[in-house]
């Protein structure tokens, strides 16, 4: 028994050893070495490879001039990926240590391209809509003759247009929930006169979503369920409550 003890004791000792050795050799590579590895998982599509790679160039070689474009290559690669908010912390990053005045216009238009990619439910996200315009307003503002305008004012309609559509489903919502005010204040609150939100039709859900959510304005179970008032929107007494 004690024989068969040390034994597997000297085996553990040797796996954890190699282990070892063979994460130190990974350790103070020239920023040639890393930028390369980042690059090559990239083009593999492992990106938590690229990831691990990236903070090591960073980490080891923060005044490299292969940074700015390792940055740019991860913003890009993660947004390619579907990896919004990944490819928002790169572009900040890129914004803030290394951009130009004209890299950070590229640069600022690539995050609001990410805030529209990544819209994938309008029903949902209010805050990521909001922060969208919010961001678009900026960039008109500070880049009123940009290349980027006419492709930023585009997305800034689809995001007027969704917030359009959350408007009127919050609203659908407290209907059901027999809330008559919170129902009048969203149903009243149709960003951008100029819009004719008469002629503008609710989003489509997909099937598979619909089965779930329905299309807004009800559920397919709807019919199943108690007439009267919402519990929701009842007080202590049963009455019904704003």
């Amino acid at each position: 028994m004690k024989r068969r003890i040390l034994t597997l004791a000297i085996v553990a000792a040797a796996f954890f050893t190699g282990c070892s050795d063979n994460s130190i050799s990974e350790y103070n590579k020239p920023a040639a070495y890393w930028y390369a590895q980042m690059v090559n998982s990239v083009a593999t599509g492992s990106l938590e490879k690229a990831d691990g790679y990236f903070s090591s160039l960073q980490s080891e070689h923060i005044g490299s001039p292969l940074l700015p474009e390792a940055t740019m290559i991860m913003a890009q690669a993660h947004m390619q990926a579907s990896e919004y908010m990944l490819a928002e912390h790169f572009l900040d990053e890129y914004i803030r240590r290394f951009a130009s005045s004209k890299e950070r216009e590229f640069a600022s238009f690539l995050k609001i391209r990410a805030k529209f990619m990544a819209l994938a439910n309008p029903r949902r996200d209010q805050t990521l809509i909001n922060d969208a315009l919010e961001e678009g307003l900026a960039f008109k503002k500070k880049y009123p003759d940009s290349l980027y305008l006419s492709a930023v004012d585009t997305i800034m309609v689809r995001f007027y247009l969704a917030q359009g559509n959350l408007n009127r489903t919050i609203a659908s919502l407290y209907g059901r929930l027999d809330k008559p005010k919170g129902q009048a204040f969203y149903a009243d609150k149709q960003p951008e006169s100029w819009i004719n939100w008469e002629e503008v039709n609710p989003s489509d859900s997909p099937w598979y979503r619909e089965i779930y959510e329905g299309d807004g304005t009800s559920s397919w179970y709807a019919s199943w369920l108690p007439e009267g008032t919402s519990v929701i929107a009842q007080d202590a007494d049963g009455n019904a409550k704003e």
